[in-house]
């Protein structure tokens, strides 16, 4: 045995080992990404692991895998889910052979997504079966018996932590991993693997029968416990229950706690024992009521329920032992005594921004100069660490909705506004996971666009992962590079050019051109992360000449540039890349190069 500190992702990832997987597939993204990284450091020769192109990639990948016997896992965020959907739907009919489990992290808060959306919702819809770990000893077990679960029901199974279980650490007692030895996987050809109309409809109806049969199952889990004999009752599902037990602990409150490990389908059976036992229920979950409307349909108005619907818990955000003391405290009737605050220091606010040195800068910088004599210029964003392009003061995000939008918002944008221009912002990683298909798209409409591929080559913002154009998979194996510029113009674009973005000024001419060009055209502005290139010999200075005009600071936005004590622009050398788009902007030359 091992017990040493796991964080909740690297836990989840031993309890996948553990149980033998042999195929992992996922796309990056906070705050899943560990599971994957993990997994590839244990270096196991029995198990295949990628970061494949996106999460519906990685949903048919894994399903391919589950149909010849292999056990799989497949990784996302919760906004990833929303790719992966289309295959997933109809996995729930059609069903697995080898265990498939879905590690789906959820980001109450959120803290890095542009939604908070809870999994377990989508789980019910899919009619199938998910595990909400409280804390990362639970995401260990939980995930090595979701796959038994998987194969004893035939049905892919949800594993559910949030952010504070994925990141949170705690020691675990983990038998060191052996390789398994179990029979070969092997694709057995049956009709079943065909979905049609005919077997979707058959296959929904057994979908539900095993629903009722899921729920008994999860009512003997021993991730589903009754605490305590009080008339006063507390059901909590994930991380709450950890909440609440502190507070339960601090104030010697005296209630019965129903922890509820599998939300859906909601073990009735341990819910019915529940409601014997209390009066009245308070449910403390994030995000979405899916336990509470669960207890009230069982219920049928024996006992009085509060939650979301009464107001006791928030709709939204991340729970904390504070709020859920106070949601305690509400149901109990405790007056709370008002508690004089303890004096914090200010901290100084930093809003999030590009690297010091970032080609993303540079790109954004040339595009605004390109479109400034523009009536209207909208300026079409994407996810990934450039969508802090639209901070000031570059302000070159107008719009960001989801991974690969900006190009088909800009199409849209373009069709109901006359005299507008739009200018789309992509990176690579998102150009390969769902770029593609809104360029083909602008092609074939003759919408005239023009597109920025940002090609930092890697995926940056989640932690450097390859993807199609780096050279090379996760398993560290070389691959195909493919090619950005190839590919638009095999797309059908006849307008691409590739630049380097610190060249200002033929970048600004390249990108001109392409929004001047009679039809949908691009721009590559290629230049490594800051992250991935070299230490450069040099830096850059500020001389005597300076006037203080702070151009170059007003207009990129540069955090190793600030204004001196004589309000004159200064270069903090240790932060600075030498990237040189400062000196391309100084109206008066006064920033050279320097050794080091």
């Amino acid at each position: 045995m091992t017990d040493k500190l796991y964080m909740g992702n690297e836990a989840i990832a031993l309890g996948a080992v553990n149980a033998g997987v042999k195929i992992v597939a996922g796309y990056p993204g906070t705050p899943s990404t560990e599971v994957i990284e993990t997994i590839l450091r244990q270096k196991k020769p029995d198990i295949n692991v990628q970061w494949s192109v996106n999460e519906k990639a990685a949903m048919e990948v894994a399903a391919g895998a589950c149909y010849a016997g292999a056990r799989s896992l497949v990784t996302m965020k919760q906004v990833g889910l929303n790719v992966a959907a289309d295959p997933l739907m109809s996995l729930a009919y059609i069903g697995v052979k080898g265990g498939l489990v879905m590690l789906v992290a959820d980001d109450p808060g959120p803290w890095s997504s542009q939604t908070e959306q809870d999994t377990r919702g989508f789980a019910k819809n899919a009619n199938l079966p998910v595990y909400d770990p409280a804390s990362p000893e639970e995401a260990y077990e939980m995930t090595k018996e979701a796959f038994s679960l998987s194969e004893e029901f035939a049905l892919p199974v949800f594993v559910r932590p949030t952010t504070r279980v994925c990141h949170a650490s705690a020691s675990i007692d983990i038998p060191d991993v052996r390789e398994t030895a179990k029979e070969a996987p092997c694709f057995e050809k049956r009709p079943e693997w065909c979905i049609f109309p005919a077997l979707s409809y058959r296959k929904h109806g057994e979908l539900e029968i095993k629903q009722k049969q899921l729920s008994d199952k999860f009512s003997e889990s021993r991730f589903n416990t009754i605490e305590g004999n009080s008339r006063k009752g507390i059901a909590v599902s994930g991380v709450s229950y950890l909440y609440a037990k502190e507070v339960i602990k601090e104030y010697g409150l005296d209630v019965t706690l129903f922890k509820v490990g599998t939300p859906y389908p909601l073990p009735e059976k341990k819910a019915e024992e529940f409601f014997l036992k209390v009066d009245s229920v308070l449910v403390i979950e994030e995000l979405d009521p899916i336990v509470e409307e669960g207890l009230l349909l069982i219920n049928q108005g024996r006992v009085e329920i509060f939650g979301k619907r009464t107001g006791h818990t928030p709709c939204n955000g991340e729970f904390s032992c504070e709020i859920v003391k106070r949601a305690i405290f509400k149901y109990l009737g405790i007056e709370e005594q008002p508690e004089t605050p303890a004096e914090t220091p200010q901290f100084p606010v930093r809003p999030p921004v590009l690297c010091s040195g970032c080609p993303h800068r540079a790109s954004f910088y040339a595009a605004k100069v390109a479109m400034k004599d523009e009536k209207k210029a909208v300026y079409c964003g994407d996810i990934g660490c450039y969508t802090l392009g639209n901070a000031a003061p570059l302000n070159a995000t107008d719009t960001c909705l989801c991974m690969g939008a900006g190009i088909t918002i800009a199409q849209g944008l373009q069709l109901a506004e006359e005299g507008i221009k739009t200018i789309s912002f992509i990176g690579d990683s998102s150009f390969f996971a769902s770029g593609i298909t809104g360029i083909i798209n602008a092609v074939y409409q003759k919408t005239k666009i023009t597109l920025v591929v940002l090609d930092n080559r890697t995926t940056a913002m989640t932690g450097h992962q390859p993807h199609p154009g780096t050279g090379f998979t996760a398993m560290g194996e070389p691959a195909k590079a493919l090619d950005i510029e190839m590919l638009l113009r095999a797309c059908g674009m006849e307008y691409v050019k590739k630049v380097n973005p610190f060249d200002f000024e033929a970048a600004v001419e390249a990108i001109r051109g392409a929004k001047n060009f009679d039809g949908p055209a691009a721009v590559i502005t290629e230049a490594p992360c800051v992250f991935k290139a070299p230490k450069p010999v040099s830096t850059h200075r500020v001389n005597g000449a300076c006037t203080g005009c702070l151009k170059c600071i007003k207009e990129i936005g540069c955090p190793a540039m600030t204004p001196d004590e004589n309000g004159k622009a200064a270069i903090n050398e240790a932060l600075c890349t030498s990237c040189g788009l400062c000196a391309g902007i100084c109206p008066v030359g006064a920033i050279k190069e320097v050794s080091r």
